[in-house]
């Protein structure tokens, strides 16, 4: 339209030619004598803003994984209604829906499922380490601004093993029997008898770091406490002294700080490192224990290794794989089904 107005066009022409209106065709010319170019430009309005801000949406969804009974409501389980009703009630919303409420917890990937069995804590502090957990998570995922004195890289450690020398069950591909065996066929490839473990057993000791999601492990033929510290002391050192990390890991004894033991928080303090214990019974917290499932299950689910550094060395080469694919939706789709934290 401009371009054939300083033609000299007519305005009813310019109209008649793009299909518009006359009033349309003098809006779009008067614009761009005020504004020049940027008139001519879209302007997106991003649609309807969301109802809830992110603090909002964090805590409905904190509230809705709480137990009733820890919020003094004589509740064995959270319906629509009275979630609603208490969110009002304490002030978290204004307002909201049966509907709008279901909407936003399957937003947040949270959904209404049967309980399992589970070993319930006992630690006295358990409510104090697990909010502590979830905010150094809420930092790693961006949902929380880190204050000053804070960590702004989270670490998840911990220990996987024991791995025996042993057949692992898995899947692979065969040829079916029955009416479709082929007569020519060999025989299936079973899962040897174990009945001597030679060789000891060995551990692998991952870690995870976010925000930058990358992993690393480490394997050894006996136990992996070292080799964790000596994987976290590497991370400590490959980020600037100023920048403070936090390493979520469980009350394994080696990671402990005892009165007879206090090389761990010597280390801490002087590496400018916090770490956070998940509570007692509770290691389901540490995000890292979602990764073993995937290693499992890419990695040792249908083998047999002859030795430790045969099952060490594809360990190793899962993780670099694993860090050069941490987008892949297979991986994704696991570690997000396991995920609790």
């Amino acid at each position: 339209m401009v371009l054939l107005s300083a033609q000299g066009m007519p305005v009813a022409r310019i109209a008649e030619v793009s299909f518009t209106s006359d009033d349309r065709v003098r809006d779009v010319i008067h614009n761009f004598n005020a504004d020049g170019f940027e008139s001519l430009y879209p302007k997106f309005k991003g649609g309807r803003p969301k109802t809830f801000t992110l603090p909002e949406r964090r805590e409905i969804k904190k509230i809705a994984k709480s137990k009733p009974t820890e919020r003094d409501r004589p509740f064995s389980t959270w319906s629509p209604s009275k979630l609603a009703d208490f969110l009002v009630a304490e002030g978290v919303v204004d307002d909201i829906s049966h509907e709008g409420l279901r909407i936003l917890l399957r937003e947040e990937g949270v959904s209404f499922r049967r309980l399992k069995t589970w070993k319930t804590s006992r630690d006295p502090d358990h409510a104090a380490k697990k909010a502590r957990v979830e905010h150094l998570y809420a930092i790693a995922d961006g949902e929380v601004i880190p204050e000053d004195g804070e960590p702004e890289v989270i670490v998840s450690m911990d220990e996987f093993g024991p791995l025996n020398l042993m057949p692992h069950p898995g899947r692979q591909w065969v040829e079916r029997g029955g009416k479709h065996k082929d007569p020519d066929r060999e025989p299936r490839r079973r899962r040897r008898a174990t009945y001597n473990r030679y060789g000891g057993y060995g551990t692998c000791s991952p870690h995870s770091t976010w925000p930058k999601t990358s992993s690393t492990a480490t394997s050894s033929p006996s136990n992996g406490a070292l080799s964790s510290w000596s994987s976290a002391a590497t991370c400590a050192r490959s980020t600037p002294p100023t920048v403070r990390i936090a390493i979520v890991c469980d009350n394994f004894s080696p990671h402990l700080t005892t009165k007879k033991c206090q090389r761990v928080g010597s280390w801490a303090a002087a590496s400018n490192v916090e770490i956070a214990y998940t509570p007692t019974n509770s290691s389901w917290l540490n995000r890292i224990e979602a990764q073993f499932t995937a290693l499992r299950y890419f990695t040792l689910d249908g083998t047999d290794h002859a030795s430790h550094k045969e099952q060490g060395s594809m360990i190793r080469r899962y993780i670099i794989w694993r860090n050069k694919h941490t987008v892949d939706i297979r991986l994704r789709a696991i570690v997000t089904r396991v995920n609790v934290a």
